[in-house]
């Protein structure tokens, strides 16, 4: 296989992992309006196995630098692909742990703050991984730019509604004697918010791809 070849093979299956992890927060919002255990089970199967595949990418990866060893732009994209690998285990990792934990106190939770911050800000960073998905695509450098400026929008909304959360949630907890519930509650949307810094980390590295520049 040349390597061209290769990387096009590296690519597809990196978009892919992208693609799991955007079916499973799509699930995942669904799951937070229905306060479904079922649908966050179903989330979950399409982020499944990511530790392993991710692995089979980086193998690869490797094998294309021992192979070829790129220069320039080429090792750019390689290397680059290697941190994204990274960053989709971690987003993923985050998935699931939001996943777990909403399993466990999504009945805890008002509806109201469900409603009008869980839900905007899943949103947000449903429209962040898809955002980057595009980023793939691109070639055209303003084009990169604004939809990666599009991404840090998305991703500092996310940043806002864990804080309005976050305050509401702990002016609640110092009325309720429960405080482990509220722990919990917490530590589960901390998770959620973080996904959306992955996805950043994600579309920075496709601008050091495609643009160059430092990570």
């Amino acid at each position: 296989m040349v390597y061209n070849d290769e990387l096009i093979n590296i690519k597809n299956s990196v978009l892919e992992l992208v693609d799991g992890l955007l079916k499973a927060n799509k699930l995942l919002l669904d799951g937070f309006k229905e306060c479904n255990t079922e649908i966050f089970e179903e989330s979950k199967k399409n982020i499944a196995n990511f530790n392993s595949k991710t692995n089979a990418i980086d193998n690869d990866i490797i094998r294309v630098l021992a192979l070829y060893s790129p220069e320039a732009k080429d090792l750019r994209e390689v290397v680059g692909f290697l941190k994204i690998t990274n960053e989709i285990l971690r987003a993923s990792a985050n998935t699931r742990s939001v996943i777990k934990g909403f399993t466990v106190v999504c009945q805890d939770i008002d509806k109201l703050i469900i409603d009008e911050y869980m839900i905007p800000m899943q949103q947000s960073t449903i429209k962040a991984i898809s955002l980057a998905i595009e980023m793939f695509s691109i070639s055209c450098e303003d084009e990169l730019k604004d939809t990666f400026n599009d991404i840090l929008v998305q991703e500092s909304k996310t940043d806002d509604f864990y804080n309005l959360m976050q305050t509401n949630i702990i002016d609640k907890s110092s009325q309720d004697a429960d405080f482990e519930k509220f722990h919990k509650i917490l530590q589960t949307i901390r998770k959620g918010e973080k996904i959306s810094d992955r996805i950043t980390n994600i579309a920075n590295i496709i601008l050091y791809i495609k643009i160059g520049g430092k990570f």
